[in-house]
């Protein structure tokens, strides 16, 4: 018998053993076309029984934090009706300071144009937000997490290699974000030390994501709207200076390096959001139009990448250095050489605006938040995957614990060892071209389309696939990845081999997707033989 919450429990069964009737009891009729509700489970079974569990979920819903974790959630329950939150999501998400700087990273790092920068950040950012609208169509027709939906993928215990490297992504992004966050607060002020800004931005993320679902998106719903005007003065200010450049575009292989670097990062970031698409349409009825879905997830994200990439490249161009030196030779280089992003920022609002360009500043910064929130909501939900045990413990004490950590990153990473962070990130990026790869094989090729999942199978490690081919085609992803890399501490063989071999050109994430899919492809065919699922 396994160990059971309450009566309520699917995690805590065996495969072998049946779902309690109660389960079911509240459901709502209209039976999803898609699957059963078997092993969905009714919101108030959280609070049932004298259990610490239910005694600590009874307490928390006092204050109307949501209970639910990776439990799959009941039709009756998936009241979300509004459409425009799954792009609202997103686009809070991205209308922030982090997408900028990914925009500047064009010119100092990747010495790029304006118009291949340009073109580099519109084609790849339809490219890398692909994934992420199609699996955020998942949600309402399951009711699932994305980790737990990728139990259909990986199987049972691979997908707890999945959870570990989300959670991984989750608390580095979120350390590496909050830095910047805190970086500005100091621009504005510099009696406002680093760990003091990290811990505002910090508490300010964990007091929307510890209320859950609703108020996540409530936030983000509105959050957008003074982060969109702050840019809009930033673009309005940036122009009236007159210091744009249209810097020309490179020739030869160094520019056909710098450009597949330049978009290896464009696409990272934009893709990013795939392993966490699901959660946040999991309380959307299946009556929604998956092309609906899809298209507001897809404006809600191209939108704020493609507005504020460009306007990042674009204030970028302002910045002048020495050819041969790579001194900064105008104030745009030297702020952005001594506080970054935050200096850049300051050298657009600051000398027109004065004080009114310092809370322009502010509000930039705790833009974090709406970045942050969806790493730390997720979090949450993957750890829970990890096991039982981890399952048996409320989401909300794992989106604290999960802040406790990446403040402890951040706070000694704000003055020693941010770079080591943010490249280290970078590094470990390439998994989420392995995990698409993997998973969209598995969808079209096995399973050919939604109908193919038997939904009811996810809570049963006997009847999902046993995950070897996953595992093994995972590894040939990294293989991939590695020989097309072109990254601070690594050169792959492949990627020295494009453009200047100094610094090289990346093609990690396509090769990693492609070794991926192939490998995958061919090891599933004989597993599916050998096992039958």
């Amino acid at each position: 018998m396994g160990v059971i919450k309450n009566e309520y429990d699917v995690e805590g069964l065996s495969p072998t053993e049946s779902y309690p009737d109660t389960a079911v009891k509240h459901i709502s009729s209209k039976v999803p076309v898609y699957g059963d509700e078997k092993g969905a489970v009714p919101g108030e079974s959280f609070t049932v029984g004298d259990s610490l569990y239910a005694r600590i979920q009874r307490f928390a819903n006092r204050f109307g934090v949501e209970p639910r974790g990776i439990e799959r959630v009941p039709e009756d329950e998936r009241t979300d009706r509004t459409l425009a939150k799954a792009g609202t999501m997103w686009l809070a998400a991205n209308m922030v300071v982090s997408s900028f700087a990914i925009g500047v990273l064009a010119v100092p790092v990747f010495h790029l144009g304006f118009v291949d920068a340009l073109l580099t950040i519109l084609f790849i950012n339809l490219l890398g937000i692909t994934p992420v609208c199609f699996f955020s169509t998942f949600g309402p027709v399951f009711g699932l997490r994305q980790m737990v939906l990728s139990r259909f993928y990986y199987g049972w215990y691979g997908v707890k290699v999945i959870a570990v490297l989300n959670i991984l992504a989750c608390v580095g992004w979120s350390s590496v974000n909050v830095i910047v966050g805190a970086q500005l607060l100091h621009a504005v002020n510099n009696d406002i030390p680093g760990f003091a800004g990290i811990i505002i931005i910090a508490a300010a993320t964990f007091l929307v994501t510890l209320f859950g679902y609703k108020i996540v998106h409530y936030y983000e719903f509105y959050s957008w709207i003074p982060c969109f005007i702050i840019f809009l003065i930033v673009l309005g200010e940036f122009a009236h200076s007159g210091a744009f450049v249209n810097i020309p575009m490179g020739v030869g292989s160094s520019e056909a390096g710098a450009v597949l670097s330049f978009a290896s990062s464009v696409f990272g970031f934009a893709t990013g959001w795939t392993s966490y698409a699901a959660d946040y349409t999991v309380y959307q009825p299946h009556t929604v139009s998956r092309v609906k879905t899809f298209a507001w997830t897809w404006g809600g994200l191209i939108f704020p990448l493609l507005f504020t990439e460009t306007l990042g490249l674009a204030v970028a161009t302002a910045m002048t250095f020495d050819p041969e030196t790579g001194a900064p030779t105008n104030s745009y280089a030297e702020r952005y050489e001594i506080s970054h992003i935050g200096g850049l920022l300051a050298e657009v609002l600051f000398p027109p605006l004065g004080r009114f360009g310092q809370f322009c500043l502010v509000v930039l910064a705790l833009s974090i938040i709406a970045n942050n929130c969806p790493n730390i909501y997720s979090v949450s939900l993957s750890l829970q995957v990890l096991g039982r045990w981890t399952q048996a413990v409320p989401r909300f004490i794992w989106t604290l614990v999960g802040t406790l950590i990446y403040v402890a990153i951040s706070i000694p990473g704000y003055s020693h060892f941010e770079s080591v962070l943010e490249n280290f990130m970078l590094l470990i990026g390439y998994w989420l071209a392995i995990y698409e790869g993997i998973a969209l094989a598995e969808h079209f090729i096995f399973k050919r389309g939604i109908k193919g999942y038997n939904v009811a199978d996810y809570t049963s490690k006997d009847l999902l696939p046993p995950g070897i081919a996953a595992i093994l085609a995972f590894c040939f992803g990294v293989l991939g990845a590695v020989m097309g890399m072109a990254q601070v501490w690594f050169i792959g063989p492949i990627g020295k081999h494009i453009g200047n071999p100094l610094y090289g050109g990346d093609v990690g994430f396509p090769l990693a997707f492609g070794f991926a899919f192939v490998s995958y492809v061919g090891l599933r065919t004989v597993e599916k033989r050998k096992f039958g699922r």
